[in-house]
């Protein structure tokens, strides 16, 4: 199995795998989609732009909106911002979400004709490891979307490092990556107190590795991408 990373927000990238695409968002894109689903959500459906995400909620029984801008804060008038600690707390079952934010909903749809496509962050990281694994790919790129002028994305790094590991039958220690999140550029925004909407619930929950026992392929149902 051959390996390689895709730094989303860089101008000079190298050509990628067409054959299995991971795409990582840590905080919070990735965490937040996972808790959703195991809060019994039917799906997600990850819409870049606000003005397609209302035009999809409109198309979409039984849909709840969830979004961000950069930087983190929620989109005025949806049900719920990017926070997986937030939707902890909600009833999502039966309802089908549809997802808007920055970074990993764009990385989505960047690589949405791949053969193979995985939305991920630490808290499925070897659940994806496993489905990647059963799947007998021969190319895994790791796309990296926490990577901006202001952050490291150390937090998508970290989950591509243990993820590699895993499918490489490395011994790993699952607490050094927990602590690189929590050690990110962004991740320590998380704890400062001066961002309202950056919670220590959210980096709690996203720095739990392995929280949940399912990965997360991301399929086309016509033109709408799907989590299920």
């Amino acid at each position: 199995m051959r390996f390689s990373r895709f730094y989303l927000n860089r101008l000079q990238n190298q050509d990628t795998s067409d054959d299995t695409v991971v795409v990582i968002d840590v905080l919070r894109s990735f965490t937040t989609a996972a808790v959703a689903l195991a809060n019994g959500a039917r799906a997600i459906y990850p819409v870049e732009g606000i003005a397609a995400t209302l035009t999809q909620l409109a198309q979409t029984p039984n849909a709840v909106s969830v979004g961000a801008v950069g930087g983190g804060d929620p989109v005025p008038g949806f049900d719920f911002g990017n926070s997986p600690w937030q939707l902890m707390q909600a009833d999502l079952a039966g309802k089908n979400v549809v997802m808007t934010t920055a970074a990993g909903v764009r990385g989505l749809q960047r690589f949405r004709r791949v053969r193979r496509l995985y939305a991920t962050s630490l808290v499925c990281a070897r659940a994806t490891a496993d489905a990647i694994r059963a799947s007998s790919a021969e190319e895994v790129c790791f796309v990296i979307t926490g990577e901006w002028v202001d952050r490291d994305g150390d937090e998508d790094v970290a989950c591509a490092d243990y993820i590699e590991s895993l499918l490489r039958g490395e011994s790993v220690t699952t607490d050094t990556y927990a602590q690189r999140v929590r050690n990110s550029d962004f991740g320590r925004r998380f704890t400062v107190g001066s961002w309202p909407n950056l919670s220590r619930g959210d980096l709690e929950l996203a720095a739990h590795v392995d929280l949940f026992n399912f990965a997360m392929p991301v399929r086309c149902e016509g033109e709408r991408l799907v989590i299920r």
